[in-house]
């Protein structure tokens, strides 16, 4: 298995909109392509349950 030791960027398209994700040691996050602010994910989060709630709290800040 190869460790992930730097940020992996991929780009997807989700309706009309394109949008990069970027995945690393600490998360991964997802912003709309050109811009900066997107929803992060912690990996802590995500096992523990706390990723339907970060990521609602996340959107309602927007």
């Amino acid at each position: 298995m190869t460790p992930l030791d730097r940020p992996l960027r991929r780009e997807l398209q989700i309706a009309d909109r394109r949008y990069t994700l970027t995945i690393d040691p600490s998360g991964l996050k997802l912003a709309e392509k050109g811009h900066r602010r997107g929803v992060t994910l912690n990996w802590e989060d995500l096992l523990n349950g706390d990723a339907a709630i970060a990521a609602a709290l996340s959107a309602s800040l927007d």
